[in-house]
């Protein structure tokens, strides 16, 4: 089995946009969060995130792809910025890498 079209799509999009400087809008809206590209582990654990929190339906399809994005943009933002809380705080399952 491989991965839907709507997957694949919500993970491209994500990747593009965590590449280009514009994912988590407007929540990292002119936040410089280059950091994360000098730490593998940064970057992991924002894939791990948003893949953690994408819920899909019984044929595949991608139901949350923004929420998904929002929360990883939360961990970004609390990675280069000490003084950002993420709200709600992240659940275990959501930060967990498999």
């Amino acid at each position: 089995m491989r991965l839907s079209e709507s997957v694949s799509g919500a993970f491209r999009t994500f990747g593009f946009w965590l590449a280009n400087g514009t994912v988590g809008h407007p929540l990292l809206e002119g936040v410089d969060y280059t950091a994360i590209f000098e730490e593998p582990s940064a970057i992991e654990q924002a894939l791990a995130i948003f893949s953690n929190v994408l819920e899909l339906d019984a044929e595949g399809e991608v139901l949350d792809a923004k929420r998904a994005e929002r929360r990883a943009a939360q961990f970004i933002r609390s990675y280069v910025d000490p003084d950002y809380t993420v709200d709600p705080p992240f659940e275990d399952w959501e930060v967990a890498l498999h």
